[in-house]
């Protein structure tokens, strides 16, 4: 025979006591609803302050289970905020770095339109230009300069053409195929360029120094006409490169001297323009740079 599943009420005191006050509780909810249902029949002013006390009493309970339920309501969102959150975040991460990438791109392209423009209004001026060709490479490792031009004899170019930017003078052509032509640049040891200084025009002389920048000397000796900042341009003289071309800026006095850096930039200039030698016998006797 199967053991009880537990003890009656008669066995246990504590179940009887549970049961008496539960029934008493219940009779007293009975009758105590019983007499706020005649209270709200017969006076129905006392009931309305008899539920305002309920309300007053129950005010702190609902209160604090208000707080409760928004502090756990407020937790969940927080945590979803703080996800979502992150989550934008990282998109506007992402965004952000295309962005730049767009905004280098698009600062790449008014760069070069603005080179190409020059380039061209350049052109327009000097209607006896040969071809303007985009730089596609210059040699800043080695002592030799020289800078690729993607223009050659078919677009008309001979060795021995000067080249310009639309900042100043680049070089001129020491070696040319059909579709592209080698310049040698000012900055090389091998070229030398008639000058004077824009300011009082004095006669120089501009030597390559094979590592960016020029060496300019004063045709007369004993004193030193340099400034700072000087801009040296050429002279026309021997007949090669036409006048008033700017070459260089000074940047640094020496004894006798001073040094300058070229004021058009292979590595910047994405464009150059190739014209006849100023006076055209003089390109065909333009001596050639030997190879060292």
């Amino acid at each position: 025979m199967a053991a009880p599943a537990g003890p009656r009420p008669g066995w246990s005191r504590r179940a009887q006591y549970s049961l008496f006050f539960g029934f008493l509780a219940a009779v007293a909810s009975l009758i105590v609803g019983l007499i706020l249902l005649g209270l709200s029949i017969v006076s129905p002013s006392s009931y309305r302050i008899v539920r305002g006390a309920a309300l007053d009493l129950m005010s702190p309970v609902t209160v604090a289970l208000s707080d409760l339920s928004a502090t756990a309501g407020g937790m969940v969102s927080g945590a979803g905020n703080y996800w979502d959150a992150a989550d934008q975040n990282a998109g506007l991460k992402a965004q952000n770095a295309q962005m730049r990438r767009e905004i280098l791109k698009a600062n790449a392209v008014l760069q070069e339109n603005r080179q190409l423009k020059a380039t061209l209004r350049l052109r327009e001026e000097r209607r006896e230009a040969v071809a303007a060709g985009r730089i596609v490479g210059s040699s800043f490792q080695s002592p030799r300069r020289f800078a690729i031009l993607s223009v050659g004899t078919g677009d008309g170019v001979r060795i021995g053409m000067p080249v310009r930017a639309a900042d100043g003078l680049v070089g001129r052509v020491i070696d040319a195929g059909v579709g592209t032509s080698r310049v040698l640049l000012v900055s090389d040891r091998a070229n030398v360029v008639p000058a004077r200084i824009m300011r009082g025009g004095v006669p120089v002389i501009s030597t390559g120094r094979g590592d960016g920048t020029v060496d300019i000397r004063p045709l007369e000796v004993g004193r030193n006409p340099f400034m700072h900042g000087d801009i040296i341009v050429t002279s026309g003289t021997g007949g090669l490169y036409p006048p008033l071309v700017p070459v260089a800026r000074v940047i640094r006095l020496d004894d006798d001297g001073a040094i300058g850096i070229p004021l058009a930039d292979p590595s910047e200039a994405s464009f150059a323009l190739v014209e006849p030698p100023f006076e055209p016998a003089a390109g065909a006797e333009a001596p050639l740079p030997e190879e060292r």
